[in-house]
């Protein structure tokens, strides 16, 4: 396993995929909890049967496919069946990123894990969190801009995740992004050289 494991995390679009990226330009690999969710529900997986035995064939896109559009919309209407979602995914994702993590060979690597609070205790065996961090208002601009969504859902998208108060509360370091990119250069290469020393 890699010496080193930080968790990368922040709220639905504060940037964390722009913060990996500049990570991953420094040589360090990131493993994405995103990549791994659809990793979990190719054509033929276990995960993708069972979200199909729960939830229907309308869970189905025309292709045989995950329609990960119609389950976002489906979820955020339906607590229950966000749970029931999370339950089905949660646990196959959280094995392919330790795999991932174990099979890594640099100094430390990130991974990113956007609900990483409200599954803490899932990854107790991380060495250090690192929050992106983005004010409200930013987020819903960049999420309706991204997903071609209005301000309510994005706004509800949001409210649906731990709150930003709760990210930072377990947070060992915070990149600030609001759209700075050479402040963002910079808060990642000082991380970079700090998650370099602590590796060692």
């Amino acid at each position: 396993m890699t010496h080193y494991v930080v968790a990368l995390t922040g709220g639905i679009a504060s940037g964390k995929s722009a913060v990996e990226r500049r990570f991953e330009a420094l040589g360090v690999r990131a493993y994405d909890a995103d990549a791994a969710a659809r990793a979990v529900v190719e054509p033929g997986s276990e995960a993708l049967a069972e979200v199909v035995r729960v939830f229907g064939a309308t869970a189905l896109d025309g292709e045989g496919r995950l329609d990960r559009a119609a389950m976002r919309q489906r979820v955020f209407d339906d607590p229950g069946a966000r749970t029931t979602l999370e339950g089905i995914l949660h646990p196959r994702i959280r094995t392919w990123l330790r795999d991932a993590a174990a099979a890594d060979t640099g100094p430390y690597c990130i991974l990113s894990i956007p609900l990483l609070v409200e599954n803490r205790a899932h990854y107790a065996w991380v060495d250090r969190i690192l929050v992106v961090d983005a004010a409200e208002d930013v987020r819903v601009a960049r999420l309706v801009r991204r997903d071609g969504i209005d301000e309510a859902l994005a706004q509800k998208m949001i409210a649906a995740q731990a709150s930003r108060e709760a990210r930072l509360a377990i947070a060992d370091d915070v990149v600030v992004n609001e759209g700075d990119e050479a402040s963002l250069d910079g808060q990642v290469r000082a991380l970079h050289l700090r998650y370099v020393g602590l590796s060692r």
